[in-house]
């Protein structure tokens, strides 16, 4: 038999038996993780699943069929000799060798004589004899030929391992073979079997950790076969790879300039920096410095691309000449979509960037958690700007050089962000610019080098040469100090700070409706700032009945929400059905295949916003696109509502409109009473208008006597607080709110009945 001997370093596992220090084979149990560990997992398991045996669990027990097979073959008979074991081997697994037989009986035989001291029974070592037999021939018959081998064959255990599994893994050891046991519990199971660690030794390394989460075999496994995937993907894999950042100082700007055939020498690489730097030196010469860098990149004969405050989104014709289809896997994703990748430029240029975006897309594929809708439509943006930016960038290209992509302002979607990602592992520099530190850039990824610079530059283009240039004085910029020190975190806003907000609909009292409405936004319960972006509270209620039945206090309490800033409906509907609409004509070429084609409404000769704030139109049509992705008016995305919903949303009454250009996220937002006091219905397109209105900011208020049904008639979920204040009250008369005053009623009004 082969003694246990111990290791020098993980390494030792994979020497054959000749090449090693002590003729003898390796049991390990590990406990514990590092990335060391999981190295030597991976390339065991491998080695394991070509030569071994790996065990994910118990090794089942003999059931009644393999007894039954084991009875019919070598019958019932047990002596307990090493003769008598070894003669039944070479019958049960003939393809056993004459010494190999010899070396697992007499294993067989120590173990069992170990038993017999312990206590056990002539007929509990026949038992224990005969389950040995029975898993050496359903477990292990593929390796019991190679024990003893010059190659050993390993056996990989993954848990904890029962009393009777160790004596049959420790027979198999002696015999001439390799262990490792994984123990993601830790030793004390394992140690209730063998205190004394007489089996198998416990492996001692510096600094382990606990396994993370989840980790297992399969996870393993299914590495591997994603392994295999991409290798099957890449096809014939590029000779030259990135080495990105690993030669820079860190004074960035002097690395940038330095000339390709510097920044290393080893052929197999291309040295680019991928690098972001936020906030600025010194803002008074820093767009003269961006001037001179370029000036010296082109001069230098480098390819250049500068992208100024967004990578302009793929248009309609870009999209559509992406040639792709539905999947359910993503190696067919990324084999299909790879066939976009250009063949114009070199042949090892190609190589890489069907490597790289492999690569890209098995990461992408656990950022959006396998959603291959939201994977496609990565992949086809990275493909509409790899087409759109490449020729630029990749003309003609041939090994070292490197071309530049310089981002002005930073990522503001996952789109750019991946890629960004993308082209960095390209031989391009890209080089992200953040001189505003009020502005801030989404993109993470482990290759990114940061600069960091204490000073803020309002400066959003990147400067041009004979171009009209803005640079800020000494004083606009003290100015633009104080107001990042006045505006950030500090509850206080500047106006129109934020350019996006989300709504928090307010539940309320009836009472609190008067106490809120006519409050500046940040001051009410749950507003908050996150990210750029405001959390506006808002109002949206109808008031159904009349309190205690007396109609001048209700016609008093109508009036008080009346401000200067509040649009009053005072009869069913505001906006008719049969009103003509010109936006009608051109709803279907905005909305297709389930999408806003807001840039498609934007530069539509009809488009009737474009006189608003930049930012507000922006905001106008996402909320336009939440509208109907939420589906919040019946009939959208089964008959065609949703083309009525942009129709009425891109042709809203002026007296709207003025409302929305002035509004700002942070203060009074703007208001809308709606009194109906008739059997009238709400149309469908007031029920659309309000709904957008109250996505947008608006405090929206409905006032029904009767309390019938109004708009959310239309709803397809609730969204609306009711509040149901008194008796119902039938076939009012709206006054005119300048003669309503807010004087109680006189004992003869009531008793006449005047109120």
């Amino acid at each position: 038999m082969l003694e246990h001997v111990k290791i020098q370093n993980l390494d030792d596992y994979f020497l054959e038996l000749e090449s090693r220090l002590q003729k003898g084979v390796y049991f390990y149990r590990i406990n514990g993780y590092s990335n060391e560990i999981d190295d030597f997992i991976q390339k065991y398991y491998e080695e394991a699943r070509k030569m071994g045996v790996v065990i994910e669990g118990r090794i089942p027990n003999p059931d009644e069929k393999n007894l039954a097979y084991y009875n019919e073959i070598m019958g019932m008979q047990f002596e307990m000799n090493v003769d008598f074991i070894s003669s039944h081997l070479g019958k049960w697994l003939p393809r056993m060798q004459t010494s190999q037989r010899q070396q697992v009986a007499e294993a067989i035989y120590h173990q069992l004589e170990q038993l017999k001291q312990k206590g056990k029974t002539d007929n509990m070592l026949k038992n224990a004899y005969i389950k040995f037999m029975c898993w050496l021939y359903y477990k292990f018959e593929r390796i019991v030929n190679q024990l003893g081998n010059n190659h050993l064959p390993k056996i990989l255990y993954e848990g904890s391992i029962s009393n009777y599994e160790l004596m049959l893994i420790t027979i198999l050891s002696h015999a001439g073979c390799d262990v490792v046991l994984l123990q993601y519990a830790g030793d004390q199971s394992y140690l209730q079997l063998d205190p004394n660690s007489e089996h198998a030794d416990v492996l001692q390394i510096a600094d382990l950790q606990p396994f993370p989460e989840g980790y297992s075999l399969q996870l393993l496994n299914q590495k591997a076969q994603d392994n295999w995937n991409r290798e099957r993907l890449y096809g014939t894999k590029p000779q030259v790879s990135n080495c990105t950042n690993a030669w820079i100082t860190g004074n960035v700007w002097e690395d940038l300039r330095k000339s390709v055939v510097r920044r290393g020498e080893d052929p197999k690489f291309f040295y680019n920096c991928f690098c972001r730097m936020n906030g600025v030196e010194d803002k008074l010469i820093y767009p003269n410095e961006l001037l001179q860098f370029r000036q010296e990149l082109e001069n230098a004969k480098r390819r250049v691309v500068v992208v100024n405050k967004q990578i302009p989104i793929p248009t309609m014709e870009e999209i559509s000449a992406i040639k792709r289809s539905n999947y359910t896997k993503l190696d067919q994703l990324i084999m299909e979509l790879q066939g976009n990748i250009s063949d114009r430029v070199p042949a090892e240029l190609q190589k890489l960037m069907r490597k790289v975006f492999v690569d890209c897309m098995y990461e992408e594929e656990k950022i959006q958690q396998g959603n291959l809708n939201k994977i496609t439509n990565q992949a086809v943006y990275l493909l509409c700007w790899l087409k759109r930016y490449g020729d630029k960038l990749f003309a003609n290209w041939k090994m070292p050089e490197i071309a530049c992509f310089i981002y002005m302002g930073g990522c503001k979607t996952e789109q750019e962000t991946f890629f960004v990602r993308f082209l960095a592992r390209l031989p391009v520099d890209v080089i992200i610019l953040c001189p505003n530190l009020n502005y801030k850039c989404c993109l993470t990824d482990k290759l990114l080098y940061e600069k960091n610079d204490t000073e803020s530059l309002s400066l959003d283009v990147f400067p041009e040469q004979n171009a009209q240039m803005r640079m800020g004085t000494v004083a606009y910029h003290a100015e633009r100090e104080l107001d990042t020190l006045m505006y950030q975190d500090t509850g206080l806003y500047r106006n129109q700070q934020y350019s996006k907000a989300n709504i928090i609909n307010l539940q309320t009292m009836y009472e609190e409706i008067k106490i809120l409405w006519d409050q500046e936004l940040k001051y009410r319960p749950n507003f908050s700032t996150v990210d750029e972006t405001v959390n506006m509270p808002v109002i949206f209620a109808k008031i159904s009945g009349v309190k205690d039945g007396l109609v001048a206090p209700y016609w008093v309490s109508v009036k008080e929400l009346i401000t200067e800033d509040t649009i009053v409906v005072r009869k069913a509907p505001y906006i008719s059905p049969t009103s003509y609409n010109p936006m009608k004509a051109f709803a279907a070429e905005f909305y297709k295949n389930g999408r806003l084609l807001k840039n498609v409404i934007k530069q539509h000769p009809k488009y009737p916003y474009s006189i608003l704030r930049e930012e507000m139109q922006d905001f106008v049509l996402d909320q336009l696109e939440n509208l109907i992705h939420q589906k919040l008016i019946k009939g959208i995305g089964e008959n065609g509502t949703e083309f009525t919903a942009i129709a009425q949303i891109l042709n809203m009454p002026k007296e709207i409109l003025r409302m929305l250009q002035k509004f700002d996220f942070t203060k009074k937002n703007p208001k809308i009473v709606y009194i109906n006091t008739t059997e009238t219905l709400i149309s469908l397109e007031d029920s659309i208008l309000l709904t957008f209105l109250h996505l947008v900011g608006f405090d929206i208020v409905f006032f029904v006597p009767t309390g019938y049904q109004s708009i959310e008639k239309y709803f397809a979920q609730p969204l609306m607080e009711e509040h149901q204040i008194g008796e119902y009250k039938y076939d009012l008369k709206v006054p005119d709110f300048k003669k309503v005053s807010a004087k109680k009623p006189s004992w003869a009004d009531r008793l006449f009945g005047r109120c």
